[in-house]
């Protein structure tokens, strides 16, 4: 049986072919949504993520009788380590061949540098933060993916399963959630009351308020700071981290399918919810050949992001601080986005990764018709530093 050789990403080109390694293992998969290749380039290079500014990180490329059969990244993110008092070293843009002595030098590789850090444990996947796709899909492999997650062909839990060392650090549920004919009755009754109880209102967003210190692409990261700030994994974002998100995707999206909640008992109408949607990417980024917008990808990206050529939209970021929860500000956000969904066709709504355990927003859903259709894990395994 002939020896796997793992070779460290050194290059520009070694980065191209760490890349393009997934556009080639899933070509012609009905189910994965590739990701535009310039979005991972910005997230891989160490001069162009803002993560760096606290992460560490290296990629492997595997090999066997001379060809690339696998890929994974290393990642330690320093802030998430000291904020949950570990010493994890990540796996993370994990893909590989349906060979388990493969998926083993790959995750080795990632031990050894882990190790080499100081590390005690292994855990993955995940990226460098919460902003980007977590979790390895183990059910709904005959579900449609999104830009925001990862899709993995069936076989990788297997792997995980079949080198017995791995075990479960954490897992999601995702929901698939119909949209309804009418607004259902509850949403419409909380949404009225809080909105004379609480003078909580909806706020659209125009494209000349999203930028500058005090704009509303600061306002809604800093929401989202707060409101994910207790969950798996996650790290703080900087200041860096918000600028660079706000000048990448808040330009582009839809912004009648963005729905802020503004409290007007303060003085400036703090904004104390944020519902981010946008009409499901992944058909057109599929017909991107190897992710890319030119020559005609960009057609298809324009078409489903302004003509909304797709049935699916995407529950991107839907978060409300924690001290309005209890008022039912969540209600306003769909009273508002579900009669836009109905005119612009969607049938239904793709949810993003939710915690397992976490009750409290699985239960915003509780009034519209939903399918929880996949499930996805972050697995983990003591390494020691030794």
């Amino acid at each position: 049986m002939s020896a796997v050789e793992i070779r460290k990403v050194e290059s520009r080109r070694d980065l191209r072919t760490f890349i393009d390694f997934h556009y080639d293992l899933y070509e012609g998969n009905p189910y994965d949504a590739p990701n535009l290749y310039t979005d991972e380039v910005n997230t891989l290079r160490k001069d162009k993520n803002a993560a760096f500014d606290f992460c560490e990180a290296e990629y492997f490329l595997a090999y066997k009788d001379g060809k690339l059969v696998g890929r994974v990244a290393a990642i330690i993110n320093n802030r998430a380590n000291e904020k949950w008092q570990r010493k994890s070293v990540r796996f993370g843009w994990i893909d590989f061949v349906d060979d388990i002595e493969v998926s083993k030098a790959l995750l080795k590789a990632v031990e050894d540098y882990g190790r080499s850090k100081g590390m005690t444990e292994v855990i993955g996947p995940l990226g460098f933060t919460d902003m980007d796709p977590e979790g390895m899909l183990t059910a709904g492999f005959d579900q449609l993916g999104t830009q925001a997650t990862i899709y993995n062909y069936s076989y990788y839990p297997e792997h995980m399963e079949r080198m017995g060392c791995w075990e479960k650090d954490n897992d999601y549920v995702e929901y698939k959630l119909y949209v309804p004919d009418q607004i259902p009755e509850k949403y419409a009754k909380v949404a009225q009351m809080i909105q004379k109880r609480y003078n909580l209102h909806i706020k659209k967003l125009h494209k000349d308020e999203i930028f500058g210190e005090n704009g509303y692409g600061q306002k809604i990261f800093d929401v989202i700071n707060a409101t994910f700030q207790h969950l798996y994994g996650y790290s703080t974002l900087t200041q860096r981290q918000i600028d660079q998100y706000v000048k990448m995707y808040l330009p582009m999206i839809d912004l009648s399918l963005v729905s802020l909640i503004e409290d007007w008992n303060t003085p400036d109408h703090k904004l104390i919810g944020v519902g981010i949607t946008l009409p499901s990417l992944t058909k057109a980024l599929q017909k991107c050949r190897k992710g890319r917008l030119f020559p005609f990808g960009w057609v298809h990206i324009l078409r489903a992001l302004k003509q909304h050529k797709t049935n699916i939209v995407d529950l991107l970021l839907v978060g409300v601080l924690p001290e309005y929860r209890a008022k039912g500000a969540n209600a306003l956000l769909f009273y508002d986005l579900i009669p836009r969904y109905q005119k612009y066709g969607f049938e239904w709504g793709e949810t993003h990764v939710e915690m397992e355990t976490n009750e409290k927003v699985q239960g915003q859903w509780q009034y519209l018709e939903r399918e929880c259709h996949k499930r996805r894990r972050c697995y983990k395994k003591t390494i020691g530093n030794s």
